[in-house]
C-alpha cells in the first residue's frame, strides 16, 4: 500500500469514527472519497481490510405476545375509540386567535373547555372529529378554576357526551390518558400516569393584593400535553374524565418559539367540574371562599430556625389583605422586613390546622375549603406564633 493510499484510508477511518459528517452534504463527499480510495487500493476487500471490525449489534429482546402488554394496548386502542367522539378541537376568532380542545358535557350540546381557551374571543368554532364543524355559543365562565362552557346546535349522532369519574379516588401512579389538539393535531391520545394530586396554580382571577387567586387540588400528569391541549380530557383507563387538562411546566423556548415541555402537566380535577358546570348552566356564578392571605408553604429548616417556628409544615402567612376576614379575624402576616433579598420576612403566623384538620400545605387548606365551606361559613384555624398555638375563628368572605 502506497503512502497516498494510506493517508486516504486514515482520513476515511477518521470520518466513519467521528460521525460528523452532514446528512446531505457530508454524504455527498463520503461518497466521492470512498469510491477514490477504493479505486486506489485495488479491490473492494483491500479497503475492508483496512477498516477498522465495529463490535457486533446487541440483541433485541421482542416484545412480548399475548399476556399484559397486548390487553394493555387493546384497552388503550377501544378506550379511545369509544372517547375520541366525545373530544372536539376549538378554534378562537379576535384580536388574537388561537385553539385548544374540549369535551361534550350532555347531550344538550353543551362543551367544557378552559376559560383561557376562550378568553377575549370574538367567534368560537367547534370541530368534531367526523369533519363537522359549528359556531358555538359561551354559556358560562369560571375564572377561578379555569373552565368555560359552550354549547353547540349539532345533529343528535354527533353527541357523545363522556362519563365523568371521581377525581377524589384516582391514585398516585395510576394511568391515565389525554386527548386533544395539540399543536392543531386533532384527535391525539397520550398516555402516562397521576404523577400527584392536590397542587396549586394560580387562578385566572385577578385578587386584590396585586397578583391571583390560587386554585387548588390540581393534577399533576406525565401525560405529554402541549398547546391546544387545554381544555380536552384527561381520562381514566375506564374512560371516565377525570379532569381537565390546564397548563403544563415550562423549561424555556424551543427555536420555532414553542415551549419545551418537561413532562410536568396540571389538569383541573373532575369533582371541581361537577361542581362549578351546574351553576353555570343555571346562569349564576360560583362563589369560592375567601380568606385574604398570601403566603408560603416550602419552609426549610433555616427559614423555621430563623423565624423560631417549632415545625415546617403548614402555610406561613407573608401578608393580609385590608379589611378582609382575616384581618378582620386577628389573623397576622409578617410584621418585619427580611434580612436579605430572598428570606422569608418574620412575624407572620403559621396555619397547621383548620377544624382540626392537619395543613401540610397549601393545597391540603385550598383543598378543605373548597370541598366543604362556602362563603358565610365559620372556620377555625389553629396557627403557631412562634412556639405558641393559637385557635383563630374566621368568618368566610366572597372571592370578588
Amino acid at each position: 500500500m502506497d503512502k497516498r493510499t494510506a493517508w486516504f484510508l486514515g482520513l476515511l477511518a477518521v470520518v466513519l469514527l467521528g460521525g460528523s459528517l452532514l446528512l446531505c452534504g457530508g454524504s455527498y463527499w463520503a461518497y466521492r472519497m470512498l469510491n477514490q480510495v477504493s479505486e486506489e487500493a485495488g479491490t473492494p476487500a483491500a479497503l475492508a481490510t483496512a477498516l477498522p471490525t465495529l463490535p457486533p449489534l446487541p440483541e433485541v429482546t421482542p416484545l412480548p405476545q399475548g399476556g399484559a402488554a397486548t390487553a394493555l394496548s387493546a384497552h388503550l386502542a377501544e378506550l379511545y375509540r369509544r372517547a375520541a367522539p366525545g373530544v372536539v378541537s376549538i378554534l378562537t376568532y379576535g384580536e388574537e386567535s388561537g385553539q385548544g380542545s374540549g369535551f361534550v358535557y350532555d347531550r344538550s350540546g353543551h362543551i367544557v373547555t378552559n376559560y383561557h381557551v376562550v378568553r377575549d374571543a370574538e367567534k368560537i368554532e367547534v370541530d368534531f372529529l367526523t369533519g363537522t364543524k359549528v359556531w358555538a355559543r359561551l354559556v358560562g365562565t369560571d375564572l377561578d378554576s379555569d373552565l368555560a362552557v359552550l354549547q353547540v346546535d349539532v345533529p343528535p349522532d354527533e353527541i357523545h357526551p363522556l362519563p365523568l369519574g371521581d377525581s377524589d379516588a384516582l391514585q398516585v401512579g395510576e394511568m391515565v390518558v389525554a386527548i386533544g389538539n395539540p399543536f392543531g393535531l386533532r384527535g391525539t391520545m397520550t398516555f402516562g400516569i397521576v404523577s400527584a394530586k392536590g397542587r396549586t396554580l394560580e387562578s385566572e382571577h385577578a385578587s386584590g393584593m396585586g397578583g391571583y387567586f390560587s386554585t387548588g387540588d390540581i393534577i399533576q400528569t406525565d401525560a405529554p400535553i402541549n398547546p391546544g391541549n387545554s381544555g380536552g380530557p384527561l381520562l381514566n383507563l375506564q374512560g371516565e374524565v377525570v379532569g381537565v387538562n390546564r397548563a403544563i411546566r415550562t423549561s424555556g423556548m424551543t427555536m420555532l418559539g414553542e415551549p419545551v415541555n418537561t413532562g410536568i402537566g396540571f389538569a383541573v380535577p373532575v369533582n371541581i367540574v361537577k361542581r362549578v358546570v351546574p351553576v353555570l348552566l343555571s346562569g349564576r356564578s360560583y362563589e369560592y371562599p375567601y380568606i385574604g392571605i398570601s403566603g408560603l408553604d416550602q419552609l426549610t429548616l433555616e427559614d423555621v430556625e430563623k423565624l423560631g417556628l417549632s415545625q415546617a409544615t403548614g402555610v406561613y402567612i407573608v401578608s393580609v389583605a385590608p379589611d378582609s376576614p382575616a384581618e378582620k379575624a386577628g389573623l397576622r402576616g409578617a410584621t418585619e422586613e427580611p434580612n436579605r433579598p430572598g428570606e422569608v420576612p418574620p412575624g407572620g403566623d403559621l396555619i397547621v390546622a383548620v377544624d382540626g384538620q392537619p395543613v401540610r400545605d397549601f393545597g391540603d387548606l385550598m383543598y378543605y375549603l373548597m370541598y366543604h365551606k362556602k362563603p358565610g361559613d365559620k372556620v377555625t384555624f389553629t396557627v403557631l406564633r412562634g412556639k405558641k398555638q393559637v385557635q383563630i375563628v374566621v368568618t368566610l368572605g366572597r372571592r370578588k
